[in-house]
């Protein structure tokens, strides 16, 4: 057989693997690569390595604080949904449901009524799952305790016999919602003084003790948040519900 051209003689294994190194040289390199792939990393190449998880770290830990901040957010979010709405069902309820208890040893028998800009007083019946029922004498408004404000209601049994307005001091309590800012109450009706063809307004304080306003408006500013939507209440009792005798032209009472 035809032996390829350039293969070297026949002759010792050393002498032909010499003779043919010697005409045919290497590439420059080329006994380096195979130790070459098998240095490892470079010092650069795990620096950049190494920069890379930390920033990847980096954004996993702030794409997780902003989802435990979104969460926590929303939960607070909710609570104040939910005390907002339960307030303003519970005062619609109890302030459409007014009794217009009046003073039976007080010359005019005056309404247990009174209305200023941040706080009302007022008579209403209390559910009988609290306390046994009844009706009591109650004074809703803001107050600060403990570096909170507090929208509060408080409660105590009236006298009808008594000469004076009910103290409140001890009086039990419960608290409506907390942060809250201000509470603004708006009263719609009549000047008393004026005459019965006069247009009723909406006025911060009520004066009339004989009448219990129209409408009653109730607004709410909490420390965090947008104010709460307003809430107007109509009382369902008439003033002369609680009278025995009423006058209707003088719109007094004459009797109990």
């Amino acid at each position: 057989m035809k032996r390829a051209r350039g293969w070297p003689p026949r002759t010792a294994t050393g002498a032909r693997t010499a003779a043919w190194s010697a005409r045919h040289p290497r590439a420059p390199g080329h006994a380096l690569r195979g130790s070459a792939s098998a240095r490892g990393f470079t010092l650069l190449e795990l620096t950049i390595a190494l920069v890379l998880m930390a920033l990847m770290a980096a954004m996993m830990f702030g794409s997780l604080s902003f989802a435990g901040r979104s969460w926590d957010g929303g939960e607070a979010k909710v609570v104040q949904v939910n005390e907002m709405r339960q307030t303003g069902e519970f005062l619609r309820a109890q302030l459409s449901s007014q009794f217009p208890l009046r003073a039976r040893k007080v010359a005019e028998f005056p309404l247990r009524f009174a209305g200023e800009r941040g706080e009302m007083r007022y008579a209403a019946a209390l559910p009988t799952r609290v306390a046994e029922g009844g009706i009591y004498y109650f004074r809703i408004s803001v107050v600060q305790e403990g570096g909170r404000s507090l929208l509060v209601q408080q409660r105590v049994i009236p006298d009808p016999g008594a000469l004076d307005e009910p103290d409140f001091n001890g009086a039990d309590r419960s608290v409506l919602a907390a942060g809250i800012t201000e509470l603004r109450i708006s009263y719609f009706g009549r000047d008393p003084a004026a005459a019965l063809t006069e247009a009723p307004t909406w006025r911060d304080r009520w004066d009339d003790r004989q009448r219990l306003p129209l409408l009653v408006r109730i607004e709410v500013v909490p420390e965090k948040g947008p104010a709460w939507p307003q809430l107007v209440v109509e009382p369902m009792q008439a003033p002369e519900a609680g009278c025995r005798a009423w006058d209707q032209a003088r719109q007094r009472c004459t009797g109990v």
